[in-house]
Formats: structure tokens, sequence, C-alpha cells
């Protein structure tokens, strides 16, 4: 059993999203890659090959994550996975380190880095499983 210090989210909201096409494991090392995360756990499913639950850190937020399993959907559940109106959102130290490094590692550019009229240097990036990140940090110039 794992310890509950792996597995225990961090904070008190952890985004816990689908990733298409058995491609969760592949995400977890886009999520490395392009923001630094860190891997708590990570639970393989019956079948061995699908992820049936994995939770990463990133910037000090937990972040869950699986494959899909149409054998467990319900009518509630409607759409793809990734692609919905859906934007995760990282406040950093540096938003064109953050954004560099994501596009880098394979995220397209949606948004470039720009200073923003709330006080924020602010991107946003899609990853490629279709979930949309914004990236916000203090303007160029700034106390960090």
């Amino acid at each position: 059993m794992a310890d509950t210090a792996e597995t225990t989210p961090t904070g008190g909201l952890t985004p816990h999203i689908q990733i298409g096409d058995n491609r969760a494991a592949e995400a977890i090392d886009f999520y490395r890659a392009a923001f630094g995360a860190t891997e708590r756990h990570r639970q393989l499913a019956e079948d061995g090959r699908r992820l049936m639950h994995a939770h990463v850190v990133i910037n000090g937020a937990s972040l869950m994550l699986h494959d899909e399993f149409p054998e467990y959907v319900g009518p509630a559940d409607v759409g793809p996975a990734g692609g919905s109106g859906l934007t995760l959102h990282l406040q950093v130290d540096d938003t064109d380190v953050w954004f560099g490094r994501a596009v880098a590692a394979g995220a397209r550019a949606a948004m470039p880095p720009a200073d923003m009229f709330w006080g924020d240097r602010y991107a946003q990036v899609v990853d490629p499983f279709g979930y949309r990140w914004s990236i916000g940090g203090p303007m160029q110039g700034e106390a960090r």
C-alpha cells in the first residue's frame, strides 16, 4: 500500500483529468518536461496497460490524471478528453521561462507572453492532450 503522503492531494482543489488514446503515461512525461512535474503515485488498471490513477505535483499543486475507460462511461459523461472549456492555470515566478519550457516540450503556443491589465505577465499553451494551460506571473521588471 502506498504512503498516504504520496497519494494525498496538495491544496484544497485538485483537478482530475482524463487523457485520451491511452496516453496518460505520456502526459506525465510531458508535464514533467513542460512544467517540472514530480510524480507521486501511479496505479495501473487490471489490464496492466492503462493508468487507472496517477498523481503528479506541479508548482506545489496536485494534478490527478487517468486514461480513458469507455467501459465505465455513464450517461453524465459527455464529450472527449481534453479540448473542453477547462483551463488549468499556473501562477509562476517567470511566465516567459515556463511558457518557453512548455513549448519546447511540445505544447502549442496559444497566446504568447504579454503584460496584462490586471498586473500579470500572462500566456497560454495547449498541451498535446488537448488541455489549455494559462501561465501567469509578475510582469517583467517587477520583484519576484
